[in-house]
């Protein structure tokens, strides 16, 4: 459904609270001023099919922002908050966005944004104003609370992270339908999971991510409560799950290993009665961490693995994940298939590329159909790939082993940095870790662990010895690290999403590209 749809009968009923503030966002103020900002949009000339973008901070005006689009038949394009203003200039452009709204937040990057995007005329800023952008609250004033005539459904056009270069507008065809024709029982994240209108969802991420932004707005369309936190905490999000009562969450792995090294004092201080459901996707969960999560929560961790381009799914349950450690579950959107570097299909236990087959292509990558292509299976056009590499089991269990792109070939082996760090991270002196190729005369590649040391563990060699020889004990051979470096923050967004690029490129001597 949409926020009207919920105004009507429960105007005051939370559609999202700020976890930081308690400022509280009704359904009946999130109808009206999302109406507004669509009279705003159609007064502009903008159209169905037509992009929006949306450059802001965890805030609740961007669920206005949002809602503006999804009920408009607008495509809206949400810009990594971290992104340098060049690096989000090249995402309006691309998009062919015709309005950004951003916040006095972000005005630093804001202020050099509005000179490189000449092609988006619209600029709007909530909270304050700098020069060169109009106010948000003054424009909504000037329109009416009631809906538009038409209220075509919108989507979403995001953005890869671009973690392994520069970043693609990931275009899925718009439904033709509108909002109101939407039934508020429709099958999806609802039926997946138990969502509905007594639901209290905590979104600890960003939600320019295209999980967050999918899985709240999921809520909102069922008439839930949102508790937004405005940057993750492991010991502030053990607060929000008490305080707010929260029946259903989302976290990335990297979530879990900072609430695992909390203090037993610490994990305990908080009651979690209410805690339902934990959902976690977004990276391959080390074994011995998600076993720990359950041992502490209970079986109420729902883990799914898919992608931004929406070409399929995969999900597992706690009592699944139980009898097939290391899963992240069988298909619950498109026929799996693993292949070869030639398209020819493995068998169960073989690794290789993860396609997923649907009746046709669900999407494109924008401006670059070569780009398209290359997620395209070599043989069958309706399959494609997100540049994972894992396998199945025969029970149809799929197991990821790691990006493609992150592969280590070393004197001809191939090896997977991901089960090299899921060994590290368990390490009580590991806060985080990275693991890529280096240069090798002999060997090609050899394998270099980059680690964020646990507070008050010094960096020297001492501590690197020790680390190398915890790897002999817990890993084959060829896997151990040459190497070990030291790093005080690596360079993770708060989604999860490690740009190991940046890491690698340095030991490859490529450092003009400021793209991540």
């Amino acid at each position: 459904m949409y926020p009207g749809y919920y105004a009507a009968d429960a105007p005051n009923h939370p559609a999202a609270i700020n976890a930081a503030t308690n400022e509280v966002l009704t359904y009946g103020q999130l109808d009206a001023r999302s109406n507004q900002l669509a009279h705003f949009f159609h007064e502009k000339g903008l159209r169905r099919n037509d992009h929006v973008a949306i450059f802001m901070e965890n805030n609740l005006r961007f669920f206005e922002v949002a809602w503006a689009a999804l009920r408009s038949g607008l495509y809206i394009t949400t810009i990594n908050r971290y992104l340098t203003a060049e690096e989000a200039a090249y995402i309006v452009d691309d998009s062919g966005a015709k309005a950004l709204v951003s916040s006095y937040a972000m005005s630093a990057a804001a202020s050099e944004l509005g000179s490189l995007i000449p092609g988006c005329p619209n600029l709007l800023m909530t909270d304050g104003l700098i020069e060169g952008w109009g106010s948000y609250e003054e424009q909504l004033d000037q329109f009416p609370e009631s809906s538009l005539a038409e209220q075509w459904q919108g989507g979403s056009m995001l953005y890869s992270s671009g973690t392994t270069g520069r970043p693609k507008g990931i275009l899925r065809p718009l439904p033709e339908i509108k909002v109101t024709d939407i039934e508020p029982t429709a099958p999806g994240i609802g039926s997946v999971y138990g969502f509905d209108r007594d639901t209290v969802y905590l979104s600890p991420a960003p939600l320019y991510h295209a999980a967050p932004f999918g899985f709240t707005t999921g809520v909102q369309r069922l008439g839930g409560t949102v508790v937004v936190m405005p940057r993750f905490d492991p010991l502030d999000a053990l607060r929000c799950i008490e305080e707010f009562e929260i029946s259903h969450s989302q976290w990335v792995p990297t979530m879990f290993v900072r609430m695992l090294k909390l203090s037993d004092e610490e994990r305990s201080r908080y009651r979690l009665n209410a805690h339902r459901v934990a959902v976690h996707a977004a990276a391959p969960c080390p074994v011995d961490v998600k076993r720990r999560m359950i041992e502490w929560w209970g079986p109420i961790l729902e883990e799914y693995y898919a992608g931004t381009e929406g070409n399929g799914s995969t999900a597992i349950s706690s009592e699944e994940w139980l009898e097939h450690p290391g899963s992240v579950g069988r298909s619950r959107s498109g026929v799996l298939h693993v292949c070869n570097d030639d398209g020819d299909e493995l068998p169960p236990g073989e690794a290789g590329v993860i396609y997923f087959e649907q009746p046709e292509m669900t999407f494109s990558y924008h401006n670059a159909p070569e780009k398209t292509r290359e997620a395209q299976h070599p043989k069958h056009l309706n399959w494609s790939a997100l540049g994972d590499v894992g396998y199945l089991d025969e029970e149809g269990y799929l197991f990821l082993t790691d990006r493609k792109s992150f592969m280590i070939i070393s004197g001809g082996v191939n090896i997977y940095p991901q089960e090299i760090e899921n060994a590290l991270i368990m390490h009580p002196n590991v806060m985080d870790v990275a693991v890529f190729g280096v240069p090798n005369d002999d060997f090609g590649e050899e394998v270099k662990a980059v680690i964020q040391l646990a507070e008050d563990v010094k960096s020297d060699e001492s501590t690197a010895e020790d680390l190398i020889d915890y790897s002999r004990k817990h890993l084959a051979n060829y896997m151990v690290p040459r190497s070990i470096d030291f790093i005080e923050e690596m360079p993770r967004l708060p989604t999860g999403k490690l740009y190991k690029r940046l890491l690698r490129d340095a030991y490859w001597g490529k450092r003009d590209s400021r793209i991540v």
